[in-house]
Formats: C-alpha cells, structure tokens, sequence
C-alpha cells in the first residue's frame, strides 16, 4: 500500500484520536522555560512538564505531529545532511503519549496494531529492541503481540534508554526495527552489522518512569507515562517503496523545485537534498521567531542557511535562489501546517537579506581557504585559518568542514574550538560581572497574584532569602528576597519590569522593595530589610503606585503600536521582544528594512487616535484555542497555558498578555516616538513614551527649538528656511576656503620644486609642510610627479597630534622603489601605519614630535633600495 506523507500523518492522529488521545497542535521549535535543550528535538518536549507534573492538561492521553530541529547541542545532524539516507536538520515526530494513563502493554499494542493494521507492514518485517534488563516488555511483545524471541534484541543503555537532554524525564525504550530485505547490507540490532541500512528503526516507544537530576540521580516519577515518536520520513519511505528519505514525495518535490532554482537536470545531486533539507528547517525556525545573528539559535540559523546557499552556488547559483523555495514548501506542507503561508512574506524577506549579506563575504571567504588548501602540506586545515574565516567572513565551522570534505581533507576541530576559546577568555577579562543572587535563586512556594485589581494586599512571609539561600530570618539592613503567599507586585516578566514599594507591619515599614522577579512559581520581592524578618510574619504590601500607572501606559502602548505597526507596514510584523518600565517603551518587530519618517507619522498618528477614542480595555480569560478564533496574537514562539489572558483595546487590538494594562486607553496621555533603529539583522526596535514623561520629552523639544530660534535670530515658524539659508552659506565659505587651501598648497608645492635633491642618480624631495591640509597632499604629489618626470615625492604635515604622511613614485621606478614600503618605514616611526599601491601610499600616524627623525632616515632608506 502506497501513502503519501500527508496521508500517514493524518491516518496516524485520526488512529489516536478514534482511542482517546486529544491531537494537540505542533508546539514552537524554540523550547519554553528550559535552558537545557536548543531547539524542541523531540515529540515529547512540548510535555515535558506535564511528565514531570508540574503542568496540568485537561487530557491524559495526547497525540501529535511534532516539529522537530537537530542543529545543535547535544542532537545536532547538521553536518551528516546530504551525506546520509535519513539524517535531517528538520524532521516530524509522530507520537503519542500517555500522562499516567495506561503505560507498556497498551502502548506496545497501539504501535504494532497501527503498523500491521493500518499501514498493512508485513509483521515479518519487523524486528523489535527492549532494555536489556525489561522482562515485563519481553513478555508483552514474546507472548502477547506473538513476535518470535529471536527477533527481540536485548540492548543496553546507549541505544535503549532515552533522555531528552542531560535533566529531566527519561526512561527505558522498545524499538521496532523495519528490515528492508536481503538485497541491502547490514544486520539486525544489537549485532555487529547492525550499521548497516538493512534494518531501520522506525518506531521509539519510551516508558517514562524516572527524573534524572543535574548529578546524574534517577528520581521517580510520580506516574509512569508514555512517550512515543516515529519520524514520518522514515516510514513514509517504507510506504512509498523507496530506501532513501530524499526519494519520498515530499522531498522530492522540493529536490525539483531547487534543481529549477539553480537551474540543474540531475536530481541526484548531493547538495539538491542538502538544499531541500535545509528550506524546512529555516523556514519554520523563522516561522517560530527565530532570525539570523550572530549568536544562540540565530547563530544556528545563519549557518543552514549559509550552508544551502553554498550548496546553491556549488550547482551554479549566481542569484539569491534559496528564498524561492519557501512557495513550493507552502504546496507540500501548507496543509498541515498553515502558519507556513501565514508568514511566507516574513520568511521569504529573512532568507532573501541572510542570502544578499552571505553574498557579500562568501567570494571572499572561499578565496582565503582555497589559498589555505592550496599551501597545505599535510590533510589537516589549522584550527587558526577555520577561527579567522568564521570570525572575520562568517563561516560556520561545518561549512569550512564541508569544503574540507570535498577537497578530501579534514578541518583540526580541536585547533578552532582553542581559538574560540581565547576569544571568549579575552572577551571575559574585559568585562566586569557582580553575582546577582536573584537569578540562582528557585522556591518551591507558589505565589497568588493580586495586582490586576487592587495595589495593596496584605499576606504571609512563606520564605526569605539571603545572598541567594534560603533563610528563616532575614536582618535589619541585610538585603535579600522576601516571597510572600499573595501579592499585589507585579514580577517581571512579558517584557515589562517588576514592580517596587514597601512591606509594612503596622504603620512601620519593615521591607524595601527594589524589584520584582518571579522564582518558579514564586513571587520574590528583592530589596533591604528595614527590620528583622522572619517566615511566617505578617506584613502589608503596598505597591509604588504611581510608578505602576506609568509602566501601564506604556505597555498598553505597545499593544497600539503592535497592531499600528501591522496596519501601516504590512501583517508581516510581528514583535520580537519588549521592555516596559515607568519612562519609556521599547518594542522590537520583524521587518526588513528603517522605518521612513512618513511611517513613522503614521504610526504616531495612529496610537494617538486610538488613546483619543478613549477605548475600554477589557480583560478575559478563556481557552487558548477559542482565544485564537477570536483573532488574539500570540507572540511567535511564546509558551501559553491551555487557559490564557486576552487584552482587548475595542476593534483595534487583541493580544494575550499576563501584563498590567491602563482602564481606558485615554489614561495613557499623550505618546510620542522617540526613535527607530535596526537591532539585528531582519528586527527592528522603536523607543516611544507616554504619558507625563512624553510631556516632558516634548516640552524639552519646545525648549530647544527656541533655543535654536534665539541663535538664529528667527521665529520657530521660520526656523526650516533659516537653517538652510545658513548651512547654504556655510558651504559657499567651506567651498572659498578650499579654492584659497588649494591656491596655498600649489604655491608651496611650486616652492618644493626647487627642493630637490639627488640621491643615487635620482630626482627625490622630501619636505614637511607645516600648516598644510592632510587632503592637499595627494594633488601635489600628482603635480610634483608631472614637473619631475621621473623621481620620488615623500610629504609629511601634521595638525594637534595627527600625522599624515604620502609618497608617491613615478612608474619608472616603482620596480625598485615601492610607496607602499616607503611609507610604512616612515609611519612606524611617528606611532602609525599605512598602505596603497606602488606609485602612491598614504599613512597616518600621533607623534608629530617624530617627523623630522622620520624624513632624515629616507636618504639611508633609498640608497640602500636604488
């Protein structure tokens, strides 16, 4: 039976669905709260918490078809992409998955019923793997599901224990092999050809039972789970007859519409997979938010692209090509996966400036390595060359492995992570760093919030901190994190800052707060201690009120200029970041180019008509997919619970959002745009702010226009024409006293003429011109080598503590004389260097108390060279 990749993916959740399972969405590829993974390389990552307990669904049973990366970190197949039959940088887990619901023996049957059931696989075919100490599966699959003992593999904790990372859930796991026959090498598992590409994995079954901890400790869970995932590439090249995932219809059709790009016939072209491979990934990295950058998963990102760019060049690619793939990424997996068309103009815009950057370094890049392989002696390129081309031109290391591997030599890995590590060292001695305990810190406790609705509370101290331990008392003038059991402070978080105020007992205040951050599911109040503190006290909490009315107006201003954005730009934008806090806003978007000064206006125009209407803002909670059908924007990449927060501004705005927001979009005042500039490659940011500090902001504007008005002795309505009239003059002055400098310095250069002197046979002047502009220097060099027909012309001026030195040589002579060397001679003397061709060199230099040493030494320096 032949299925296309779609029809298996549908055929697998609509299975799981018919037995329970609520078929959940394709998490973001950008893990949530979890600084131990990268990229979600796994089925089960977007549950990770909910395996652990601490996130509860309203379903114990789920299935989905998961977007996975491995590009880095520990799961990291970049470099096997293109060279291999099954390695991707982006791939799909279907999985399903159970949340202290049933546990082996119903998982161990769901996944041998789909696969001789539904997909009708020959159960000859299949090999099976257990842990090599799990009787119970042995049992199940031996007795039960009927597979003979010898094609039941007994393997150890390499293969068959799974861990998503270095922490977290983990258990033992079942594999079912597919053995695609005689015809192809290779052995079963857990034997010696077992390398081979006979038998295929495509099926993991992990039974969830433990927590590994930092130090390696194996921890319960509280209920035994399931995780499963069998990548849809790999079974839909069994359904579809073919050996290699590159041969299924998906990426066949992407294989094609490369090979149109780049404008090949041979579709087994290695870099044609590398190429189709590789759109899957940077398209939906950028879909969950992730752009190119020098840096984390942007770093990642420049480098698949750079990586496909290359291949496309290799095939003969000369023009941004890589972009126009995402169309045809749209028609294969649109369907499935309809954020794709959504953002296809923000995609496409990433790639295309990732590919026109790339293009300016990558000639030059490859021209460097092509000399490094061309002097190499041995088979190893230097770690050094492979640090300098990503340093200075760009070059991820796997591309320099990838030309390496072509030339059939390798790349000394060892040599380059050396050398980034002496960057990092020199980076680390010029920075300064001070513990800040705060971010070490984690409680257990779990904090109410009051704050939407009321600015005082009053609760229990339920832990202390101090220099990042947990304490029972906490001492006058000590600082430290106070966590009580309901407050009314806003912890920072959503890009807006945390709040300040006091904790009081009585009328005394016992508790300075400076800030606030969330501790896990606490709330801590950082700050000093008035008076002694200890857990169980009672105290009174009481936010700076009037500092929190300004952080609203500003963050119910980002959601205008969100959605003002969106409307004056284009639906493309989409915010990449915020910060909020009592004086200022700062929101940062994906577009691909400045914003003008019309948009701008426009976008001002916009955010002040809506704080004019004076719309109620309102407030709810529901589902997050019933919040999605409503029209709420939800930031790209962005973890949100089953329930989430709406803030709606009237027709005009409609976010989710765990922030604090002003009633009516009238208490924000008055708003103005203070600037906009690029942040990254592909973002952008605006710096805006409102209510009384935009008063400020334009009173002070105000001032300084008077004050321009004062010194141009103008009225402020007249100020534009008297500006220009003034800077139109300024020019005519500029433009008078250059003809005069250039009259002077031909003067002087006439006067040089009769300086010449002969050494070894040759015309040379040498001559200091005190008082001379450094740019007159070139024209009389040109004008002294006309009049002396054949000679040299070296001239040094200097102004304060600047030093500027030419040289120019008639092309007679330049095969004995180079400027470029004449002029480095001098500039090491007088602190500086230069360079340029050798009929004329410039250079600089900052010690003018030099020059006259430096010009002596250029007779012993010519005689010794003519």
């Amino acid at each position: 039976m032949t299925m296309t990749s779609a029809e298996i993916r549908s055929a697998f959740l609509n299975y799981f669905a018919d037995r329970g399972h609520e078929i959940v969405p394709s998490g973001s590829l950008i893990p949530h709260n979890d600084d131990t993974l990268l990229f979600t390389n796994a089925g089960m990552v977007p549950f990770k918490d909910v395996f652990l307990g601490s996130d509860k669904r309203n379903y114990t049973r789920a299935t989905s078809a998961q977007r996975c990366v491995r590009a880095g970190g520990k799961h990291n197949d970049l470099e096997n992409v293109g060279y291999t039959a099954r390695h991707h940088t982006f791939f799909e887990m279907l999985g399903n998955f159970s949340f202290g619901d049933y546990f082996k023996r119903e998982a161990i049957q769901y996944s041998w019923d789909f696969l001789t059931k539904e997909l009708k696989l020959p159960a000859e075919k299949l090999w099976v793997t257990i842990f090599e100490t799990d009787d119970e599966a042995h049992d199940i699959w031996v007795n039960e599901i009927g597979v003979p003992a010898d094609r039941v593999s007994r393997i150890g904790e390499k293969d068959n224990f799974w861990s998503m990372g270095d922490t977290g859930p983990c258990g033992p796991c079942s594999e079912i092999f597919f053995d695609h026959g005689e015809e192809v090498w290779g052995g079963p598992p857990g034997t010696p050809e077992e390398d081979g590409d006979r038998y295929i994995e495509i099926w993991n079954l992990v039974f969830m039972q433990y927590n590994r901890q930092p130090g390696g400790e194996m921890q319960p869970l509280a209920k035994q789970s399931i995780d499963t995932g069998m990548g849809l590439e790999r079974i839909a090249a069994i359904m579809q007859g073919v050996h290699s995932n590159y041969e299924t219809d998906t990426f066949q059709a992407l294989i094609k519409a490369a090979a149109t790009q780049v404008g090949v016939d041979d579709l087994q072209e290695q870099s044609l997979r590398v190429i189709a491979d590789h759109i899957r990934s940077c398209s939906f990295l950028i879909v969950d938010g992730v752009l190119p950058s020098n840096e984390g998963r942007g770093y990642v990102l420049r480098r698949i692209i750079r990586r496909a760019v290359r291949h496309g060049n290799k095939l003969g690619a000369d023009e941004p090509f890589f972009y126009r793939l995402v169309d045809g990424l749209i028609k294969e997996m649109g369907e499935a996966y309809p954020e794709l068309a959504q953002n296809q103009q923000r995609i496409e815009q990433a790639l295309l400036q990732e590919e026109q950057q790339f293009a300016r370094t990558l000639q030059r890049g490859l021209s460097i390595l092509d000399d490094a392989l061309s002097e190499l002696s041995g088979d190893i390129i230097p770690g050094d060359i492979a640090f300098k081309l990503y340093d200075t031109y760009g070059f991820p290391l796997d591309l320099t492995a990838d030309v390496a591997r072509e030339r059939g030599v390798k790349v000394d890995e060892q040599g380059f992570a050396d050398a980034m590590d002496e960057q990092r060292s020199r980076a680390q001695q010029a920075s300064q760093f001070t513990t800040d305990y705060s971010k070490q810190i984690k409680s257990e406790q779990v904090t109410e919030f009051s704050g939407y609705a009321q600015s005082e509370d009053s609760s229990e101290v339920v832990e202390l901190f101090h220099e990042g331990q947990s304490v029972e008392r906490l001492e006058a003038g000590q600082s430290g994190v106070v966590v009580l059991a309901r407050t009314p402070f806003y912890a920072e978080s959503g890009g807006q800052v945390g709040d300040t105020g006091t904790l009081s007992q009585g009328d005394a205040v016992a508790f300075n707060v400076t800030d606030t951050q969330y501790l896990g599911k606490a709330i801590g109040h950082q700050g000093e201690a008035v008076m002694a503190l200890s857990c169980g006290m009672q105290l009174s909490a009481v936010i700076d009120a009037q500092r929190r009315e300004a952080i609203k107006g500003n963050h119910s201003a980002t959601h205008l200029i969100h959605e003002a954005l969106r409307r004056v730009l284009g639906e493309h934008v989409n915010q990449k970041g915020s910060l909020v806090d009592a004086e200022r806003l700062r929101f940062d978007f994906a577009h691909g180019q400045p914003v003008t000064a019309e948009e701008l206006r426009a976008i001002e125009a916009q955010v002040s008509e809506e704080i004019r209407r004076n719309t109620e803002l309102t407030t709810a909670v529901m589902p997050i997919e019933d919040a999605k059908a409503k029209g709420a924007m939800a930031l790209f990449g962005e973890k949100y619970d089953d329930k989430v927060r709406v803030v709606q501004m009237g027709d005009y705005s409609l976010e989710l959002c765990g922030g604090t927001h002003v009633h009516r979009t009238g208490d924000i005042g008055c708003f103005r745009i203070l600037q906009e500039s690029g942040i990254a490659s592909g973002v952008r940011r605006i710096e805006a702010t409102t209510g009384s500090a935009a008063i400020r902001h334009t009173q002070h504007q105000q001032q300084q226009l008077q004050q321009l008005a004062e010194l141009t002795r103008t009225d402020q309505s007249a100020l534009v024409p008297r500006i220009q009239q003034l800077t139109d003059k300024q020019k005519q002055q500029e433009k008078l006293i250059a003809e005069l400098q250039q009259q002077l310095s031909q003067q002087a250069g006439a006067n040089l003429i009769d300086q010449v002197q002969d050494i070894a046979g040759h015309k040379v002047i040498v001559a200091e011109l005190k008082g001379t502009e450094a740019k007159a220097l070139r024209g009389m060099v040109d004008d002294l080598k006309n009049q002396l027909g054949e000679g040299i012309i070296v001239l040094a001026t200097s102004e304060a503590n600047k030093v500027s030195l030419i040289v120019g040589v008639t092309k007679s002579l330049t095969d004995k004389v180079k400027a470029g060397e004449l002029v480095n001679h001098l500039a090491s003397q007088v602190g500086g260097k230069g360079g340029g061709r050798p009929d004329m060199a410039q250079a600089g230099g900052n010690q003018p108390e030099n020059i006259g040493s430096a010009l002596a030494s250029v007779e012993n320096w010519l005689t010794e060279k003519l």
